[in-house]
């Protein structure tokens, strides 16, 4: 019987086990299955790095970082190449800081944000009622100007308006700006005529900190960079001892110490630096109605659609048969446009050598990051383009081809100008004066917003420097009738800003004034809304 019992339990327990063995595998495999993020349908890591290698190779890009939101996840991170020209640089990787330019706007755009969510704020407000000390040129527009002017473009203000005092070597404050606005020139209609300007960015962030009573740098970084967790980012620049640090065309990648750090008038402008990593909680973030993947608010649904919602009007791009585009508009501190039958939320930004885009289709609940250390916006745009396309159709032309094209013939069309007509040029040829001639001109100039200009003689050379200006000097070469060229001596950074430096003089042959308009096209080099006159002579 005993003997009887112990088999039965050995019997027993065999089944048991069995029993429980199925039972086990039959409890696992009804768990969960928790996948991986994917990346949306239409776009593989193939696809991906294919396109930046492309890129690479085409336009000289030494090292770029992208990154994939997609249905609520971080679903694509990744850098290639190098962190600088230097091949001795180093890796570029996801966590890598770059210069975002900007994409800095829609940091201080949603910083209003947070601001309007509190109750502290309307974007109907007259800007005058909260900074008094607020002034523009037209004393009308002054007392008009609501807080959302300062972000939609359409100001009235010309493309650039005042970015002397933004970039190029400047160290004008965000006060200095504000005081110097009554003085920028309204070329076009208010709130009818669009032109890109940097100036009122920098006021907004002076609105900021007129509120909340800290300095931007400080509001962006605790109430948006630390509140969302956007690893590798930062409202100022870096500084020595930061390792993970792109550096851009021309820069020398010398950081400054901390303690000679000073905070830049143009921050809210383009000054934020940011990781591909931290670029991606912030998109997912803002895809995600303002809140963070974890459910903290950073501002609320309603302020997020008023950023994303059109204010001004834009003309339609060279591509828009091309990707179905209809309409272009800007919102605050965000492009958008319909983009092969999807709504598209984007933005670029230039800075320190540096190129950045942002663009997300809510409707594929995806979003894209580009990050380049290379002054070249023809290769953002293609990684762009052609990524977008991808999620939105699953296809995409041939876009790094038509950007590498329109590269080419744009250099193309620039030499050739430069080689018979420009000055210099046989047509132009450049002229020798004595030195008893090129007296007439020196002196100091005033313009009423960028201050002094100074004209000196140096062993025979005139050379031309601004005021709060680390650098900002050029030599004067003479073409006739009192016109000159202005080369900037730091070739590395200001090449392509060579400027035609025309003096004026009155009707007893002296010189009294000068106006300037810069050879190439870059925008931000303003030099053509100056009006120095001459206030005093050696």
């Amino acid at each position: 019987m005993m003997q009887q019992r112990f088999f039965i339990g050995k019997t027993c327990k065999k089944a048991v086990w069995r029993s429980i063995n199925s039972a086990a595998v039959l409890a696992f495999l009804a768990l969960p299955v928790y996948a991986a993020p994917q990346l949306p349908h239409g776009l593989t890591e193939q696809q991906i790095d294919d396109v930046a290698s492309r890129v690479q190779a085409a336009f000289h890009v030494p090292g770029l970082a992208i990154g994939v939101v997609h249905d609520g996840k971080i679903v694509f991170a990744k850098g290639y190449g190098q962190k600088a020209e230097d091949g001795k640089s180093g890796k570029a990787d996801a966590a890598t800081l770059f210069a975002i330019g900007s994409n800095s706007k829609e940091f201080t755009a949603t910083a209003l944000a947070t601001l309007v969510d509190a109750d502290k704020l309307k974007w109907t407000d007259r800007v005058t009622d909260v900074m008094p000390e607020f002034r523009v040129s037209d004393p009308w527009i002054t007392r008009d100007f609501r807080v959302s002017d300062l972000l939609t473009h359409h100001s009235g203000m010309g493309l650039g308006a005042g970015d002397l005092m933004l970039f190029s070597h400047s160290t004008f404050s965000r006060q200095d700006v504000v005081a110097a606005l009554p003085y920028m020139p309204f070329t076009g209609r208010y709130r009818a005529d669009y032109a890109y300007n940097n100036l009122l960015y920098v006021v907004a962030g002076a609105l900021v900190e007129k509120i909340s009573g800290q300095t931007w740098e400080q509001y962006v970084q605790t109430h948006l960079i630390d509140a969302a967790g956007l690893s590798a980012c930062q409202s100022t620049h870096p500084v020595a001892g930061q390792t993970d640090v792109a550096t851009g065309e021309g820069d020398s990648g010398i950081l400054p110490d901390r303690s000679a750090l000073t905070p830049s008038a143009m921050a809210p402008a383009g000054g934020i630096w940011c990781s591909v990593n931290g670029m991606n909680r912030w998109v997912q973030t803002l895809m995600n109605g303002g809140k963070t993947a974890e459910g903290k608010t950073i501002i609320s649904q309603t302020q997020r659609d008023a950023l994303w919602a059109p204010s001004a009007l834009l003309p339609l791009p060279d591509t828009a048969e091309k990707t179905q585009t209809h309409f272009r508009a800007y919102g605050y501190g965000w492009f958008m446009e319909d983009f092969l039958g999807l709504k598209r939320v984007w933005h670029t930004g230039t800075v320190s050598g540096m190129v950045s885009y942002v663009s997300i289709l809510p409707e594929k609940k995806t979003g894209l990051v580009v990050l380049t250390n290379r002054d070249d916006h023809h290769a953002t745009y293609a990684i762009a383009t052609t990524l977008s396309a991808l999620i939105a159709t699953g296809k995409s032309e041939d876009w790094v081809g038509y950007w590498q094209k329109e590269a080419e013939q744009a250099a193309s069309k620039k030499a050739e100008k430069a080689a018979t007509v420009g000055p210099g040029s046989p047509a132009r040829p450049f002229i020798s004066l004595p030195a008893a001639a090129l007296q007439d001109y020196v002196g100091v100039y005033h313009d009423a917003w960028r201050g002094d200009i100074r004209l000196s003689l140096t062993q025979g050379a005139l050379t031309l420097s601004f005021s709060k200006a680390n650098g900002l000097t050029g030599t004067l070469q003479a073409l006739p009738h009192d016109l000159f060229v202005a080369k900037w001596q730091d070739r590395a950074n200001d090449a392509g800003d060579d400027s035609y430096v025309q003096f004026e003089r009155n009707t007893e042959g002296k010189v009294t004034g000068f106006h300037m308009e810069v050879i190439g096209s870059d925008f931000s080099f303003d030099v053509q809304d100056l009006h120095p006159v001459k206030v005093s002579s050696p």
